[in-house]
């Protein structure tokens, strides 16, 4: 969980925009340490470090001491955190002081694993619904990932969060009826009507005539004769 890793946190008194590009052009930056009894302080840390935690398997999910002021130590952990989107460096964050003997909430990677049966004998395919479920647990025993095996899946199969198994004091909070991942068969295109892929033979009377006709015939009435053109007068 990251508990042998500890980071230095000095103090700051000054806040605002100008004293937070001070501590970036020093190398540091703004952060804020809050929970327990000792309510929040204001601290500057190394971007550099955190970001490495971020980065790491375990995310802001892991669990570091902070070296305060007065070199107290305290277990944190990072609840949230702006990047510059240009520069893809960290500009501020927030630190949670940790309890370590209570439980706490915590959002875990759903990792899937195999190539579904469905996919590779019916030509279906694999879709992933959920990437992460809502656990709580004690610190310690807070897992990197969940792995779920997708390898017997055929078409129209599916697992659901609560099949995830769940050890020591691990308790779910999301859904249990969430699919994790299902495989579907691959849709057909529709058809084109009948009506609309009728081609009319060149030299033939469309339909709609055709129709008329045999409905005349059918009442007993006979089509009018076509006019004939006048005949010519002789000189």
């Amino acid at each position: 969980m990251g508990k042998d890793i500890t980071i230095a946190a000095e103090g700051r008194d000054a806040r605002g925009k100008n004293e937070a590009r001070r501590l970036r052009a020093n190398g540091s930056m703004p952060a804020v340490v809050y929970g327990g009894s000792e309510g929040a302080t204001a601290v500057a840390i190394n971007p550099k470090e955190l970001s490495r935690i971020l980065h790491s398997k375990t995310g802001h999910n892991t669990i570091f001491s902070l070296e305060l002021p007065g070199n107290a130590t305290t277990p944190v952990m990072i609840v949230d955190w702006q990047f510059d989107p240009i520069k893809d460096s960290l500009l501020h964050v927030d630190l949670k002081r940790i309890d370590l003997t209570k439980r706490i909430a915590v959002k875990v990677p759903v990792i899937t694993h195999g190539d579904p049966k469905g996919v590779k004998l019916q030509g279906g395919i694999h879709e992933i619904v959920t990437r992460e479920i809502e656990i709580e647990c004690l610190p310690d025993e807070i897992p990197e990932q969940f792995d779920v095996n997708v390898t017997e899946l055929m078409i129209g199969q599916n697992i659901r969060v609560s099949e995830i198994p769940l050890s020591g004091s691990m308790k779910l909070l999301s859904p249990g009826d969430a699919v994790v991942s299902h495989v579907v068969a691959v849709k057909e295109e529709v058809a084109a009507t009948p009506e609309a892929a009728e081609v009319v033979a060149p030299g033939t009377e469309p339909e709609v005539i055709k129709k008329g006709k045999k409905d005349e015939e059918a009442a007993g009435g006979e089509a009018a004769p076509a006019a004939k053109a006048p005949a010519a007068k002789k000189k």
